[in-house]
């Protein structure tokens, strides 16, 4: 599909490609195709210039958007394996991982490079944090220059000459994900993994039109709606920016993750066409305000690091389900899902990564979810294994127990475990009110639900914040049970 969408792009230069918003809503164009394509062909150039060869290790530090597309589809032109490097990681943790794949060259933008310099304590407020650069290898700028930022790349480097790389299978992407600095792990997918990816969101997508735009941010939304013509426009990062984008754009698909989504509507967002949804847990009472809100159809993706997308699910279906656990659907056409002897989940198919950095390759990716599968061949899933809370020498598995907790007027709900002594631990709800929902009113509402959870009844409810985490925006688990400890210890429970 990438060479596809490098085609696609020159087909049309005029057309718009990327667009971004202004605080009113109003659609701006950051980048035609044409300029999309002529940028490509110069980092392809200039990459080709510095030596690079197919098979090299690019660090990519550079924000989403145009610049970030265009560097990407140069490492597939040319072959090269780009690392991405999250500034949400930590510092410690990224270099940990980049020892592992010592790049031949980082690219970044100055954003990246003051984060990992001169705007170091403020970047930290925001919880992002990079590795001095140079320490991972040499660096190149993308895009503008500040004083201080490394030389860019050569803008007059000639593109005779520079090859392509064609039907080679060789790796095409590393993407950073779970492990510690003394065993970091970083998925490798190839490029026919990472092609079958692209080519199984594009068959998502199947029924769009191709001129119509489409909101979303991740290279798995720009590159199938680009390729098939339609214009991208990025989502706004002010919740009532973003629910004035979606007024004026009306795309006809939105990919949001589920925290964007309560932003949107807390914001009073209207929607249109379809929306998608993942990277985090949906429930259907989120997907359900959603379609409330307008969609025609709203979608929840199960996605992995690993797998992207293995299922979808449609709201209707969600909210028709009646068993235990988290219904994600069926595995999408090529996935396999099967569960190994302790009930977790194993994923594998065409889009699976090829193996972990440093490891043999291994066709079955263990999602670390416990599942399993309904009479209709379904994915239902059952909570984490390592998410498992010890109470009374019980196994309790959230998951299993979560969905329950998404009444009208709940934005999120998590069940976490906290420490009791003895090494056994309290089961604790946390609930976070939709804004304008009164708690008393909410405590009634979930005493039904809580009775109903029978030997896993958690122990206390209390109603705060929940604080999220990584690039999806996960709830994280370790801080909201370190939350309800606290909360628990002033009274602020039941």
């Amino acid at each position: 599909m990438l060479d596809r969408l490098d085609h696609a792009l020159r087909a049309r230069p005029e057309r718009p490609a990327v667009l971004t918003t202004t605080r009113t809503g109003a659609t701006r164009v950051r980048a035609t195709r044409g300029e999309l394509a002529g940028m490509s062909d110069a980092f392809a150039a200039a990459l080709h210039a510095r030596g690079l060869r197919a098979g090299d290790t690019v660090g990519v530090a550079v924000r989403p958007g145009p610049r970030a597309l265009a560097v990407l589809l140069a490492l597939w032109r040319l072959g090269l394996r780009g690392a991405v490097l999250d500034p949400g990681a930590g510092a410690e943790v990224l270099r940990a991982r980049l020892a592992l794949a010592r790049p031949s060259l980082v690219l970044a933008d100055a954003a990246a490079q003051a984060v990992a310099g001169w705007a170091r304590p403020l970047a930290r407020r925001a919880r992002l944090a990079l590795p001095d650069l140079a320490e991972l290898g040499p660096v190149a700028t993308v895009g503008p220059r500040l004083p201080g930022c490394a030389p860019g790349l050569d803008p007059g480097a000639p593109l005779v000459g520079v090859p392509r790389a064609g039907s080679s299978d060789g790796d095409a992407v590393i993407v950073f994900t779970s492990g510690t600095t003394s065993r970091p792990r970083a998925v490798v997918h190839t490029r026919a993994g990472l092609a079958a990816g692209m080519d199984t969101v594009s068959a998502l997508f199947a029924a769009a039109r191709p001129d119509a735009p489409v909101l979303g941010g991740t290279f798995f939304v720009l590159v199938p709606a680009l390729t098939r013509g339609a214009p991208v426009a990025l989502p706004a990062r002010a919740p009532r920016v973003l629910a004035r984008q979606l007024r004026r754009l009306r795309p006809q698909d939105t990919y949001l993750t589920p925290p964007q989504l309560r932003d949107a509507l807390g914001a009073g967002a209207r929607f249109g066409g379809r929306v998608w949804t993942g990277s985090a847990p949906a429930s259907a009472e989120l997907l359900g305000r959603v379609r409330e809100a307008g969609a025609a159809e709203a979608w929840g993706v199960y996605a992995l690091t690993e797998l992207f997308p293995a299922a979808a699910v449609e709201s209707r279906e969600k909210a028709a389900f009646e068993g235990p656990g988290d219904l994600v659907g069926a595995p999408l056409p090529g996935v396999r899902a099967e569960r190994d002897a302790d009930g977790q989940l194993l994923l594998s198919g065409p889009a699976a990564r090829h193996r972990y950095l440093g490891e043999e390759p291994d066709p079955w990716v263990r999602t670390g979810d416990r599942a399993r599968l309904d009479g209709a061949g379904r994915i239902v899933l059952e909570g984490r294994s390592k998410d498992m809370v010890l109470r009374r020498a019980e196994n309790i598995y959230p998951g299993l127990y979560e969905p329950a907790l998404h009444v009208p007027g709940v934005e999120l709900g998590v069940l976490v475990g906290v420490p009791a002594g003895d090494g056994d631990e309290r089961l604790v709800a946390v609930v976070q009110p939709r804004r304008g929902t009164a708690e008393p009113a909410l405590r009634a509402a979930l005493a039904r639900p809580l009775r109903g959870m029978g030997t896993a009844r958690p122990d206390a409810l209390v109603f705060a914040r929940i604080p999220l985490s990584g690039r999806s925006r996960k709830p994280d688990r370790p801080a909201t049970a370190a939350l309800a400890a606290s909360l628990l210890r002033r009274g602020g429970g039941s």
